[in-house]
């Protein structure tokens, strides 16, 4: 066997099971890309217990959304473009808004500092251009939130490797690449 595959309930463990049956009565579908990671259902539990607790964290849904748009652009990850770029509709973000908080050009000075910033700590692998940390915390956000910034880079990245080691079907509607490198 190669690579990693989206379970069926009928596939996937007992525990896997039961999480997918709470995340369809939470979510009203279960997601590819949760179906990949219950693959290992302590993974799919702490994964989503980490990713809940972002909620309880220094930003808003709409600033979680924008840093999850910029992050998946950077790594690459399809799935979680289509899927971010959806949720990011839903909580009020235009098509063309998505595009520029993907690429960097969202015209709000501290939503855009907030994604240059994730941006910029994926690319540089947690070294960070220097005047955007600076610009950061001009901006009015503080250490805290610094740290809760990179908790959402991680549980971003964590789906964003799944999505391109896994490619699963994409089961929200389909956005397009801004880099002609094709994304997995």
């Amino acid at each position: 066997m190669s690579g990693l595959k989206a379970l069926t309930k009928q596939e996937a463990s007992e525990k896997s099971k039961i999480i997918f049956e709470g995340i369809e009565k939470t979510v009203g579908m279960l997601p590819n890309i949760y179906a990949v990671i219950g693959n290992s259902p302590n993974a799919l539990a702490t994964y989503l217990e980490f990713s809940e607790n972002q909620k309880n964290g220094s930003f808003n849904a709409k600033e979680r959304e924008a840093v999850f748009l910029a992050v998946s652009e950077e790594n690459g990850c399809s799935y979680c473009l289509a899927a971010h770029t959806a949720i990011a509709k839903m909580n009020g973000f235009s098509d063309e808004e998505t595009i520029s908080l993907r690429a960097g050009t969202y015209n709000d000075k501290k939503l855009s500092i907030l994604t240059n910033l994730a941006k910029s700590i994926v690319v540089n692998r947690g070294r960070a251009d220097k005047s955007l940390v600076n610009a950061f915390y001009e901006a009015g956000y503080n250490q805290q939130a610094l740290v809760d910034l990179v908790a959402l880079i991680i549980d971003k990245t964590f789906t964003n490797y799944i999505g391109r080691l896994a490619k699963p079907e994409i089961d929200f509607p389909k956005v397009e690449p801004l880099h002609k490198e094709v994304l997995a």
